[in-house]
Parts: structure tokens; C-alpha cells; sequence
């Protein structure tokens, strides 16, 4: 039972993340601000992307897009479930790396519900001021299932080269 827990964040993050965009769809028309926080700081917005990070793809003719942006994405999002699970893989990672993983696979499969029932278009909804830096004014519009990917695979990553530097340390 102990290798199905994680699958408790990833849920949570599927729920989180569903019905934030189901409140930003009824309640922000697409392509407006509703508030504003935090002297412009952060916008609470309703956007539509038909594409990936930072709109990678969105000029791809719609067949390529249900290939690299659902059934791509689904082949690894399975291949992440069965590694959370995995006895094998359970004894080459931490718990934590499960829970990371479990993180990426909640942002994921919530991200692939919008492509598989909004038409291959994913809800932003939160707009954050990048104040220039990178070139850009305002940070691309993102959703919880986004942040939920992008911190669960920071984590993971500085947990790999936290064990990695570990195991130099001890010799191994």
C-alpha cells in the first residue's frame, strides 16, 4: 500500500487544478484580467493555449498536436505511474522522488484533461509580473497543474543531485 500513497498528491493536484479552471471558465471571459494583486504583481486571468511552455508548437497542424500533445504525453505520463508503483524502481529511488514524480504526474494528467475535452486548449489562468527579466515584462500565464510540474521536477532534480553528491562523498 505504501507505493500507492503518493498517488494521494497527484490527486489532490488533478482536483486543485480542475476546479480552478472550471471557476476562471465560468467566471472570467477568455482573454481578460479579473483582478489584479499586489501592485500588478500577480493577474488572476483566463487564457487559452493550444500549444506547450512558453507556446512551443502552436503554429503545428492539429494532427501532429493530438500526436506530440496527447498521445506523447500519455505514453509517459503511464510510464511515470508504473514507476511510482514499480518494486524495482521503488529501491532505486527515495520516497520523496516518488512523491516528485507523483507531483509531475498529477500537473501532467491534469494539464491532458483540458487537451482531451477543451479542444486540445489548456486554461491559464495565472499571470505573474516578470519585471523585464528574460526579455519579458509579464511571466507566460501558467495554471496549478503547471507550477505543481515545474516545482515537483525542481525538487526532484536537486533531491537526484543531493543523493548523487551524497554517494561521492561515501566512496560509492
Amino acid at each position: 500500500m505504501r507505493r500507492y500513497r503518493p498517488f494521494i498528491l497527484t490527486l489532490m493536484i488533478i482536483a486543485l487544478d480542475q476546479v480552478s479552471k472550471a471557476l476562471v471558465v465560468r467566471y472570467i471571459p477568455e482573454g481578460t484580467v479579473a483582478a489584479s494583486f499586489f501592485s500588478d504583481f500577480l493577474w488572476i486571468c483566463h487564457v487559452r493555449n493550444d500549444a506547450v511552455a512558453f507556446s512551443f508548437g502552436a503554429s503545428l497542424p492539429e494532427p501532429v498536436k493530438y500526436i506530440v500533445f496527447v498521445l506523447l504525453p500519455i505514453a509517459i505520463l503511464a510510464l511515470i505511474a508504473a514507476a511510482i508503483v514499480s518494486r524495482r524502481f521503488e529501491k532505486e529511488t527515495t520516497p520523496f522522488q516518488r512523491w516528485c514524480l507523483a507531483g509531475i504526474l498529477g500537473g501532467g494528467i491534469g494539464n491532458m484533461i483540458d487537451r482531451l475535452f477543451r479542444s486540445l486548449r489548456v486554461v491559464d489562468w495565472i499571470s505573474t509580473n516578470n519585471y523585464g527579466w528574460f526579455g519579458m515584462e509579464r511571466f507566460p500565464t501558467y495554471n496549478i497543474a503547471d507550477a505543481a510540474v515545474v516545482l515537483s521536477v525542481i525538487a526532484l532534480l536537486v533531491s537526484l543531485a543531493v543523493g548523487e553528491s551524497r554517494r561521492k562523498d561515501n566512496g560509492v
